[in-house]
């Protein structure tokens, strides 16, 4: 049996910066004393006179990248999820967003994944927050593969890009033959009776689901959706039709995040049951990390469970 690989896909961030770096002297990489946790220590490391620490302060981080930005550099500024989003959240909407300026936000320690950090470090609301931004592009990808492609991705867009990493080692879904585009959504399995559309660390656990499905004789297609803005439309409305019903799976508040995005999509083109696998609204709380992604059902059986649920909402 082959060796399964496990990879944080903040180290796929820090070692895609460092490749960046070489390739473009005008990216700046910023941090808020967390360059350890990020990863961002890699670009330090590598280049030491493009790196800031801009200390325990990520509203003025945020201010800093783009005043940066104006200047014509390309900017990755990056602190936990819950700073990053939460604590910083109008430096990003009238600062950074409102003009539209080519900054990068590379958000680690998303989710309930964090683990013993406990409650107020495991953001679950991120998503949410940066999809009520407008131009703000969304990503979050399944493993270290796709999260260097996503970063590389990120580089060439202009404008702001908020990128969700996770603490967690996690296992690789894809191999180095994969294709990433922004703003596309991509089949892992073909199916006939119900859709399961993941993204992030809900992925591998979607692949894992799809199979108890197949096992009883479901039929399920499975989407990955590491862009969750701009959605992929076509390819959601593409699955309603096809299938006739959805369920959602994503490490996040089942309110705001990849589950309302899909919601709003095919309620007003071609209704169809969706139900949502994520945190119901909750804080997160102290424990590995493992055990919590259990106890709030972000499992496999779970994802399996509701889509049998929707199999039965079908008309």
């Amino acid at each position: 049996m082959a060796e399964v690989i496990r990879t944080a896909t903040r180290e796929a961030y820090g070692k895609a910066l460092v490749e960046l770096g070489a390739e473009d002297e005008k990216l700046l990489v910023l941090d808020a004393d967390l360059a350890a946790a990020t990863k961002t220590g890699m670009f330090k490391k590598a280049y030491p006179d493009r790196f800031i620490d801009c200390g325990i302060a990520e509203a003025n981080m945020i201010g800093v990248a783009a005043g940066l930005a104006t200047a014509g550099y390309t900017v990755f500024a990056s602190s936990f999820a819950m700073f990053a989003a939460g604590r910083a959240f109008e430096q990003i909407r009238n600062t950074l967003a409102y003009p539209h300026l080519n900054v990068k936000i590379g958000a680690t320690h998303a989710g309930v994944s964090v683990g013993e950090d406990g409650a107020r470090h495991q953001c679950c609301e991120d998503i949410g927050l940066m999809r009520t931004i407008p131009g703000m592009t969304i990503l979050n990808p399944a493993d270290d593969v796709e999260a260097r492609l996503a970063v590389l991705s990120a580089a060439k867009v202009q404008g702001p890009v908020y990128m969700r990493f996770g603490r967690l080692a996690v296992p690789r879904v894809f191999d180095e033959n994969y294709r990433f585009e922004i703003g596309k959504g991509v089949y892992l399995n073909e199916g006939t009776d119900v859709t399961v559309i993941a993204t992030g660390l809900l992925v591998e656990r979607a692949i894992a689901a799809v199979e108890l499905l197949k096992n009883e004789g479901i039929s399920a297609a499975l989407i990955n959706m590491a862009t969750i803005k701009p959605l992929d439309a076509e390819i959601v409305l593409d699955a309603a039709r096809k299938t006739g019903c959805i369920v959602t799976a994503e490490e996040h508040n089942v309110i705001g995040g990849l589950g309302s995005a899909v919601c709003e999509c095919v309620a007003g083109a071609y209704p169809v049951p969706v139900l949502r696998v994520g945190v119901e609204d909750t804080f997160g709380r102290s424990g590995p990390a493992l055990e919590l992604l259990e106890y709030y059902g972000l499992n496999a059986a779970n994802i399996a469970a509701k889509a049998k649920q929707a199999i039965a909402l079908k008309k």
